[in-house]
């Protein structure tokens, strides 16, 4: 082999030894899994007002505002209160069984063991912290709490410029 083909090597050795150090890092991994899949975007209290400018020990605490629609009331979990308390497996079963809008569960569901269980580790490593979130409020029940409306609204209709003249 050239000196040139051995470089090239080396640096793609050294260039892939932290993705691969990341890869075999469950918690880094499952900080990388809440990230893209947006999970402090409900479960951060003001995550998505600030631009995701919340503190890491302070995120995936839950939410007192819920989100309405025809299914009731439905609020973000307090993700880190919640895996204290499950094992790995546990984990797995609840994140896969679906629950009440505006959650993606299909998302979760089309993870694989080692994602879920790489954001269970990243939650664990969180530790707890927080105070659990709200119940579910039954459709048609008072609502306690702030809450986003999530009901489909119909179009408005903007006048043109040249309908008012």
């Amino acid at each position: 082999m050239n000196q040139f083909a051995t470089a090239i090597l080396a640096a793609a050795a050294c260039a892939a030894t932290p993705a691969l150090a990341e890869a075999t890092d469950p918690v880094a991994r499952g900080r990388y899994l809440v990230e893209v899949a947006d999970c402090n975007g409900c479960h951060t209290a003001g995550f998505a007002e600030s631009g995701g400018a919340v503190p890491e020990a302070q995120r995936l605490t839950g939410m007192t505002v819920g989100f309405s629609g025809p299914w009731g009331v439905s609020y973000p979990a307090n993700l880190r209160l919640s895996v204290a308390g499950m094992s790995e497996g546990e984990w797995r079963v609840r994140a896969r069984a679906g629950g009440l809008p505006p959650m993606p569960w299909p998302a979760l569901k089309a993870m694989t063991d080692p994602d879920l269980n790489a954001i269970y580790a990243y939650l664990r490593a969180l530790g707890p912290a927080g105070v659990a979130a709200p119940q579910a409020v039954a459709p048609g029940a008072p609502i306690p709490t702030a809450h986003f409306v999530f009901v489909p609204q119909p179009p408005t209709t903007v006048a043109s410029a040249a309908a008012t003249r």
